[in-house]
């Protein structure tokens, strides 16, 4: 065991966890922040995705020690009050079905607004390709991420960072 320190949703926070321990355990069991889902375990689908210093990242595979220093940002992070342009863009076009895979899809696209505020349907199928919707709503995404990426009282922000 070792203590790991790093800023979760803007507080900084210490865990005495074994270094392997994969951030995506670390949130849920450790820090209670179970908006991240756990689907596959091996990174394939997307559900577990969370920041690292703004950069998406599938924490399943992610060994709590990588974040030493860094800043997380989850679904949690986002928003609290579903403030953020996406999720209003997500509730607007009812993307939502089971909504299993939504918070990794959310946290991929505000990391793609980002970057891209103003993303083609070819940036936004690169940046959610490895995600899956189990209940296939792709182009309910697509069309949330569009809407969000629109000028609205000053312009779509990317996401927290």
């Amino acid at each position: 065991m070792a203590a790991i320190t790093f800023s979760v949703n803007g507080k900084t926070r210490s865990v005495d966890v074994s270094p392997d321990t994969p951030l995506l355990w670390v949130l849920r069991d450790v820090l209670n922040l179970t908006g991240t889902k756990f689907g596959c375990g091996a990174a394939l689908c997307g559900a577990c995705t969370v920041h690292v210093d703004g950069e998406a990242t599938r924490s399943c595979v992610t060994p709590v020690e990588m974040v030493e220093g860094k800043k997380i940002t989850t679904i949690e992070g986002l928003s609290a009050d579903r403030s953020h342009p996406l999720q209003q863009a997500w509730i607007a076009e009812q993307v939502p079905q089971c909504g299993y895979c939504q918070s990794g899809m959310l946290m991929t696209a505000a990391e793609l607004l980002a970057r891209k505020p103003r993303p083609t349907d070819e940036d936004i199928d690169a940046a959610l390709g490895g995600h899956i919707c189990r209940c296939g709503t792709y182009q309910r995404i697509r069309r949330a991420i569009h809407r969000a990426a629109r000028p609205a009282s000053g312009g779509a922000r990317g996401g927290a960072q």
